[in-house]
């Protein structure tokens, strides 16, 4: 029996119905196949990538910048909400501090710069930042998988990166930003259409230096974006599977997948975004909305579906493995019925 064949027979000769249990059978199934051996035990990791992003000098965010720095805080002290997600769940997570702007680091120390530039000036970061943030986020997955994690999910945390993300699936796909750009955190009507124009006009002025999807991401992405992708193709390249989070993960995803296909076979949806370009990102690396488990409205960021979407997994990763077997059960011959004429 080969091994897809072996996935099948653990997972159909559980005593329950076939496929009763849904996506949740076909996304084990991924996990299972991405590991490429059988394993009782999903042992996960939670990253949350933070920075700043120079952007919001153009009046796209309701909120002051320095809110990067305190929540990053909040989640290192285990106040914020990702911290009761991951902490409710006995699932470890890190704060990776990737740019964010100020003199202090918030968690794990590894600033390319005090946030990004304004792409509406200039490009978001020079070729030697990209670089760095790009290590950054292989060095992180590497890390964990050393340790003995075989299941990652990543968050991130910076004020003005649906911004950031929004441009960076612009400039992917052509979508009209009428099409992509949400409201992000509690935006207004007025935000929205100023947000709407930044990413048109920004990605018009950067779109001569768009030679590749690092080109894209360099010229009006952010750290923490740049950060997650590169810690997707790792995990492709490490054969660990790994969940999306909500919209600016989802759009890391499909840089990701663009930039190694493969990454597509080690990606587990968890929930869909609040965001109009989510569904459009996780369609370019091949995912369906109809594959998405959690619709729960949300739009937090964090890697808060994420850390729903681990739980989930590990419940049927446990169950799997600890539930009677079709094959023990012993049936009588069902005997013949007279039915009544009707």
């Amino acid at each position: 029996m080969d091994y897809q064949a072996r996935v099948d027979e653990l997972i159909n000769g559980a005593a329950k119905p076939p496929e009763s249990l849904g996506l949740l059978e076909k996304h084990l199934r991924k996990i299972l196949l991405a590991w490429g051996y059988m394993h009782p035990e999903i042992k996960p990791h939670h990253f949350i990538f933070a920075a700043d992003n120079g952007v919001v000098e153009e009046g796209v965010v309701n909120f002051p910048a320095e809110i990067t720095y305190l929540q990053a805080k909040n989640m290192v002290d285990g106040k914020a909400t990702i911290s009761c997600f991951c902490q409710a769940n006995n699932i470890p997570y890190s704060v990776v501090d990737v740019g964010i702007n100020h003199k202090e680091a918030a968690g794990i120390n590894r600033k390319v710069a005090l946030g990004t530039k304004n792409f509406m000036k200039e490009a978001a970061m020079t070729v030697s930042e990209f670089e760095q943030a790009w290590r950054i986020g292989g060095e992180m997955v590497a890390g964990a998988v050393r340790e003995g994690t075989n299941l990652l999910s990543f968050g991130e945390m910076g004020i003005g990166n649906t911004t950031t993300s929004s441009a960076v699936l612009h400039a992917l796909t052509g979508i009209l930003p009428e099409f992509v750009v949400g409201y992000g955190a509690g935006g207004t009507n007025e935000v929205l259409r100023r947000k709407r124009v930044v990413v048109a006009k920004g990605v018009e002025r950067h779109k001569a230096e768009f030679r590749s999807i690092e080109d894209m991401l360099r010229s009006v992405g952010g750290f923490d974006i740049v950060a997650i992708c590169a810690a997707m193709v790792e995990c492709a390249r490490q054969q660990v599977p790994f969940v999306i989070d909500g919209f600016i993960t989802a759009v890391a995803y499909a840089c990701a997948a663009r930039i190694n296909k493969d990454t597509e076979n080690f990606a587990i949806p968890s929930h869909l975004s609040k965001e109009p370009g989510m569904a459009y990102a996780l369609l370019l690396g091949n995912i369906l909305v109809d594959d998405v488990p959690i619709r729960a409205n949300m739009a937090l960021g964090e890697g808060t579906g994420a850390i729903l979407m681990v739980s989930m997994l590990k419940t049927m990763v446990y169950a799997i493995y600890h539930t009677a077997r079709l094959c023990d059960f012993t049936l009588s011959q069902p005997e013949a019925v007279q039915l009544a004429a009707i």
